[in-house]
């Protein structure tokens, strides 16, 4: 069937360092799944993040191995190499607005509608990623909360140049929807799962179990790689 041909789909990228992949990653995933009705959720480990240069990563050909670990068996979740870069070692720094764009012209069909999924943490930073004002026009955004988040939060961290020129407390905003100019920011509460990446390498260096933390074959590689033990 060509694009043209099949129906519509409902489309999130999910990009991180995932250093490593764990149960929180995949508890944000299945929610926003069931929230938006998403057909397809790309996981795309980063390669060179900008934002994390100072601190040493995993090579990137293990957290892609780990992600698609996590993704096997789960239908509507793709583990992508979107940006391992060309010798797909991962080597290249990499920025979203990019990823966003070569998405949408190699992959996302007319009429289908892309979401972009990060952490609040992340959003709360999002003035100091490559061109803002660029990747929020291109995609709509949903920021999975953590406890006493608000969509107040979510408007503060945006450039002033993203958002209406009249803005009023509407009951969109209430329900943690904030419409930008060209696309639309949405909150996704009542995700309750505290794991971190710094708590699971945490353990893992002094050798505690991480057994719940992440998917079991991603503690398998884990294990079996020597990964984060010293």
């Amino acid at each position: 069937m060509s694009s043209a041909q099949r129906p519509s789909q409902r489309i999130a990228l999910f990009g991180g360092t995932f250093d490593p992949v764990h149960a929180g990653h995949i508890a944000v995933a299945r929610a926003a799944l069931r929230r938006f009705r998403l057909d397809r959720i790309y996981f795309i480990p980063c390669g060179r993040p900008p934002h994390k240069r100072g601190r040493e990563l995993a090579p990137f050909p293990h957290r892609y191995a780990m992600v698609a670990l996590a993704c096997a068996g789960q239908d509507r979740f793709v583990a992508s190499l979107a940006e391992a870069g060309k010798d797909l070692a991962g080597r290249e720094v990499s920025y979203s607005v990019d990823t966003v764009r070569r998405f949408r012209k190699q992959t996302i069909a007319r009429g289908d509608r892309l979401f972009f999924l990060m952490g609040a943490d992340s959003f709360l930073q999002i003035k100091t990623w490559r061109a803002p004002e660029i990747l929020l026009g291109l995609c709509d955004f949903i920021v999975a909360s953590r406890p006493g988040f608000s969509s107040d939060a979510l408007r503060r961290a945006l450039p002033a140049s993203v958002l209406p020129r009249a803005q009023s407390e509407s009951p969109r905003r209430a329900q943690g929807i904030l419409a930008l100019r060209r696309t639309t920011v949405f909150l996704l509460d009542a995700v309750s799962n505290p794991v971190s990446a710094t708590e699971v390498r945490r353990r893992l260096k002094n050798d505690q179990s991480v057994r719940g933390l992440v998917p079991a074959r991603v503690e398998e590689y884990i294990t079996r790689q020597g990964l984060y033990q010293r």
